[in-house]
């Protein structure tokens, strides 16, 4: 079916499918879910970084008034070793980070579980533990695995496009997995180099953050032995899958019901629910689990610190030369698979003529990492892009003319040989040569210490397979079933694609999101992915539908299918506007017999094998206190290659959260650990987020750039916003004072030091 040449319905601000039911609090979430004999489960988390578990006394505990069990490692019915966090639900024998849980105490109220929790007697003996990466990466450093880490699948292809050629090379000590991508001649290159820049950045470990902590409540029939599964997730076919294979059952025998999300960020895909669907297979009662905030900081998932000890090369005229770089992703205490991706976007963003970059992915004492909005992306990009500023200023080139001069555009080889597809990189670049904020900068004076930096960075973009069904029904309204988790407003993506292609109102569209046993296929809510592989699905499946609501039309009118068409949801024949029926009655036609075509029900799917990169750019200015080191984000222009805006509404809302969260990924966030593994910022009292006073008005720019292959040339654009806001805030620092902070975040402490005292 062809595309409608004018758009009605895409392009629309067409407000949020469940703000209402959101904003007069009748949304339900995990935490809400209940049954008659609920158990509620309070995990026990180990107080060592890392420690031999010598005994743990149940005695006690089991005396509590209202405790059912207190459940270990040896009283789970798992059926395979433990090799991610997600399959590793209770430490046995040793606990590998401070926060892995060890045992659980199931209580009949949640007070009398954790006065369980209290009375369980646990011995531990201290062993010595490594929480420096580089420091991990030594010969003597004492090992996390010392009987060798079992084999297990990369959790990072849960986020579709983060996990990109990793290269596993044998693994030596804490290195599990390695990757290099090399051509060229990198020494002849930087011979070649008029100017060669030698740097080393690090960023921190951050906490997705989310307002609503990880939560599950889980059902079990004893009889069939089916497992129910109410969670807050990203990806209820992936949950459905890790709890089947863990517990070694069918996967027909576990159904996954996703609730609303209260935030994921790529944190929430099962952390927790393989252990809660354990404790009601062993108890044979409901029982739900939902973290407190320390509990979640010490427990789950966040972002990996990075180490990236980097050397680039340019001439004099901006050619760049060479790029080497030695790249270290902490992933904490499994491994997880990102230091692939992160290479390759540290070395794909500009034409490097020779390149060297090696990553290493080393394991710690410290919890195993997850996904956080477009992983890995937003620490390379800190690295590269204040690298490429740092290159122009020793040069004397305009910074964004020494990028636009060598950045990547389609077809171009990234460091693992594949050819970069569709993308708006430069596109995004020339917005900036044309925003006020860009040509009308000024040098700091009168002692103000403000500057204006930019930064751009990509995501590659995730693909998955995905279904769709679309179903007309005779009361006019058109239901859309879906498989999909909505996290971030996707839901109103379907609800226009749908509408634009059944020329219908988008009211007239109802979204039925299944779960596991009555959704259609669909990938996680992760990778930016959802709008381009789902909407595609939906596209097609609407297609479907019109196609069948124009032949059974036809019949009815006895007019050729040629000469049907569907417009304001009527159904005509073309030129004879009396002779019009509404795509209710038509499909009620068909329901009732009345046709020679069977019930209208469409049929799609969607399979798509190129990535539709996203990049962005952040264009920022900034003011800095001499005295105090205080900086203050005065503007953020947001510029984005969104494909195209199937619902404005909702894009710009995801710019403006994914911006509001690099603020403070650049400034504020870091989850810090002392030299023991003890995490020092384990609530919303330590851990430093970004409030109102924080941020600036986000001015956000799209750029249209439509992808071949999305619905409507739509591009994923959940991760972009969060990627350039570090770099570009450095930069910005850099032209207002004159100096590089090559470590995140930029504290007003780090700030005040290296003014004062020099770096």
């Amino acid at each position: 079916m062809s595309t409608p040449v004018t758009l009605k319905a895409v392009g629309q601000r067409i407000p949020l499918a469940d703000g209402l039911e959101k904003v007069t609090g009748k949304a339900k979430f995990a935490a809400d879910v209940s049954f008659p004999g609920l158990l509620y489960a309070r995990p026990i988390l180990s107080p060592y970084a890392h420690a031999r578990i010598t005994s743990i006394d149940k005695s006690a505990a089991l005396q509590v008034p209202g405790v059912v069990a207190v459940i270990t490692a040896e009283d789970l019915p798992v059926k395979r070793p433990a090799s991610s966090r997600n399959s590793a639900i209770l430490a046995r024998d040793r606990a590998l980070f401070r926060g892995q849980p060890v045992a659980v105490v199931l209580g009949e109220t949640e007070a009398a579980a954790q006065d369980g929790v209290d009375a369980v007697m646990i011995d531990y003996d201290p062993l010595p533990a490594v929480v420096d990466p580089v420091e991990a990466m030594r010969d003597d450093a004492p090992s996390v695995w010392p009987q060798g880490l079992p084999k297990g699948d990369s959790m990072a292809d849960a986020h579709a496009g983060a996990a990109a050629e990793q290269g596993e090379a044998e693994r030596q000590g804490n290195i599990v997995n390695t990757v290099h991508f090399k051509h060229g001649d990198v020494e002849a290159g930087f011979a070649q180099a008029d100017v060669v820049i030698e740097k080393t950045y690090r960023t921190g470990i951050v906490h997705q953050a989310y307002l609503e902590p990880y939560a599950a409540v889980v059902t079990h029939d004893a009889l069939s032995g089916q497992l129910t599964i109410y969670t807050t997730t990203q990806g209820q076919f992936g949950v459905r899958d890790e709890v089947a294979k863990l517990l070694g059952l069918e996967r027909g025998k576990v159904r996954v019901v996703p609730m609303k999300v209260g935030g994921g960020f790529g944190a929430k895909y099962g952390v927790i629910e393989p252990l809660v669907a354990a404790c009601a297979v062993i108890s044979k009662r409901p029982v739900k689990m939902v973290l407190s905030r320390t509990e979640d900081f010490l427990a789950t998932t966040p972002t990996p610190a990075t180490v990236f000890e980097l050397k680039t090369g340019a001439k004099k005229d901006g050619t760049l030369t060479a790029i080497q770089s030695r790249v270290v992703v902490d992933t904490g205490a499994f491994p997880f698979g990102l230091h692939g991706i992160i290479a390759i976007l540290l070395g794909g963003y500009y034409k490097f003529a020779n390149m060297d970059i090696e990553g290493f992915e080393v394991v710690t004492n410290k919890p195993a990492i997850g996904a956080y909005r477009a992983p890995g992306s937003p620490q390379a990009t800190f690295a590269i892009e204040s690298q490429m500023n740092e290159m122009a200023d020793a040069l004397g080139l305009d910074p964004l003319q020494f990028r636009l001069q060598n950045a990547v555009e389609t077809g171009d080889m990234m460091p693992n040989g594949q050819p970069w597809p569709h993308i708006g990189l430069k596109l995004v670049l020339e917005q900036i040569a044309q925003h006020p904020l860009w040509t009308g900068r000024t040098p700091s004076a009168n002692g103000q210490k403000r500057g204006v930096g930019f930064a751009v960075g990509g995501w590659p973009g995730g693909t998955s397979p995905a279904s769709a069904v679309c179903r007309p029904d005779s009361d006019g309204m058109v239901n859309i079933h879906i498989g999909s988790v909505d996290i971030s407003g996707s839901n109103n993506a379907m609800i226009a694609i749908a509408a634009e292609i059944l020329g219908v109102d988008p009211s007239k569209i109802r979204i039925i999101a299944g779960d596991t046993d009555s959704g259609p296929y669909a990938p996680p809510s992760g990778g930016s992915q959802i709008t381009y592989t789902v909407g595609a699905a939906v596209k097609r499946a609407a297609e479907e539908a019109r196609k069948q609501l124009l032949e059974a039309a036809a019949e009815l009118f006895e007019a050729s299918v040629d000469d049907m068409q569907i417009q304001d949801g009527q159904v005509s024949v073309k030129g004879v506007p009396n002779k019009q029926m509404s795509i209710g009655q038509v499909a009620g036609r068909a329901m009732s017999g009345r046709t020679r075509t069977p019930p209208i029900l469409g049929q799609g799917g969607s399979s798509i094998k190129d990535q539709a990169p996203g990049f962005a750019a952040h264009l920022v200015e900034v003011a800095i206190d001499g005295d105090t080191g205080e900086l203050t984000l005065e503007r953020d222009v947001v510029i984005q290659d969104v494909g195209r805006a199937i619902n404005p509404l909702i894009v710009e809302g995801q710019i403006h959260g994914g911006a509001s969260q690099s603020v403070g990924y650049a400034i504020l966030e870091e989850m810090r650990y002392d030299e023991g593994g003890q995490l020092l910022s384990a609530s919303f009292m330590d851990y430093a987020m970004p409030l109102s006073n924080n941020m600036p008005d986000f001015e956000v720019v799209m750029v249209e750039n439509p992808t071949p292959d999305g619905p409507f040339g739509a591009r994923g654009i959940g991760e972009p916003p969060i990627i350039a806001a570090p770099a570009a805030i450095a930069n910005a620092v850099q032209a207002a004072t004159g100096v590089r902070i090559t470590d995140l975040p930029i504290t007003a402490e780090k700030l005040h030091q290296a003014l004062h005292n020099g770096q």
